[in-house]
């Protein structure tokens, strides 16, 4: 178990911090016309090291050349949304292809699952990130 010590940090330093999800891309033209155009998102523009941002509410997506790629096996980001139906249709419409599973305990049904306290849907981007959208249940 970690245990700060009490000179160390403020105990809220991080959790006031801004937070940037990295994103691995093999090709950063072929994901930035998907994440403009299929998802939607307003670019902040290049940076100098090379990292192509987008701000996602209150964090920043940034897209980062990898010519190897990774691509993790789980989800990599998820986006809040409040209706997700209507945000699936609305994806779709702009060439978003949704998973489907059919798994012990991971069962989709239009592309969505209930996982407890809320809804998911996924998707992956060109490089293979497995990307969701969510909803959380009243």
């Amino acid at each position: 178990m970690f245990v700060p010590h009490p000179d160390a940090w403020e105990a809220d330093m991080l959790g006031n911090a801004l937070v940037t999800t990295m994103l691995p891309v093999i090709d950063l033209e072929r994901a930035r016309r998907f994440y403009e155009g299929g998802l939607g998102l307003s670019p902040l523009g290049q940076s100098p090291d090379g990292k192509f941002r987008y701000r996602c509410g209150g964090a920043t997506l940034a897209l980062f050349p990898k010519p190897e790629g990774t691509r993790a096996e789980h989800t990599a980001v998820s986006f809040e949304v409040k209706d997700i139906a209507a945000e699936i249709a609305e994806l779709q419409a702009r060439g978003v292809v949704f998973e489907d599973y059919d798994l012990p305990g991971l069962k989709t049904v239009d592309h969505v699952c209930v996982l407890g306290a809320e809804k998911a849907a996924w998707f992956k981007d060109t490089e293979g990130n497995f990307l969701c959208i969510h909803e959380n249940l009243a």
